[in-house]
């Protein structure tokens, strides 16, 4: 998120809003945020995934959506747009609009560095408060890094790290995998560069 826009509206009144707009905003407990642009590698990234998806979903009962699709984390009050979104079974939306998920299976989130710490720290947590994730993953666009959060037991969450092109993430609840390799392809990664804060 970046720069505070308008203070104190209802969720009701940010829907409305956000369905005329041009540009997309978040909103949490009465706030609107706007979003910031994405960079060449996070859109690189963000489409890698998807495509990796889309063929190991083909013909089964999930759904794949990127960048688009609105979630809400009704406890803590959010509306937010995860870069790539899983759901498997009958979707939950909010409305007739169909634009707003309520039961996402996957969260993905490819990490900027103007919003890193509030995607680690805050909205991690947040996602986390969702009685349908299986899993969360941050991915990193400033060096070779998935963070895979994954629902064990009830309220129980184990964190599992991939540093490698050679590393493959298992998303058991999908019954999908996602190579670093297929990630990070066309994503050059300088080791001099100035890296996400920890």
């Amino acid at each position: 998120m970046s720069r505070q826009i308008k203070h104190f509206i209802t969720p009701a009144e940010y829907l409305e809003l956000e369905r005329r707009s041009e540009y997309k905003d978040e909103y949490l407990n009465g706030d609107i945020f706007a979003m910031t642009g994405a960079s060449r590698a996070h859109n690189l990234i963000t489409g890698n995934i998807t495509a990796a998806f889309i063929g190991q979903l083909r013909g089964r009962q999930c759904e794949s959506y990127s960048v688009d699709m609105s979630v809400k984390v009704a406890k803590v009050g959010l509306y937010t747009y995860p870069d790539v979104v899983v759901v498997c079974g009958e979707p939950q939306f909010e409305d007739a609009f169909v634009d707003t998920l309520l039961n996402p299976t996957v969260l993905i989130e490819v990490l900027s560095m103007s919003t890193v710490r509030y995607d680690r720290i805050a909205k991690s947590s947040y996602y986390r408060t969702l009685d349908s994730p299986a899993v969360h993953l941050l991915v990193s666009q400033d060096r070779y890094r998935v963070e895979q959060y994954e629902r064990h037991s009830e309220g129980q969450w184990n964190l599992r790290e991939y540093w490698s092109l050679e590393d493959v993430v298992e998303l058991s609840s999908i019954g999908c995998t996602l190579a670093l390799s297929d990630v990070y392809d066309k994503i050059s990664i300088d080791p001099n560069a100035r890296v996400e804060p920890r």
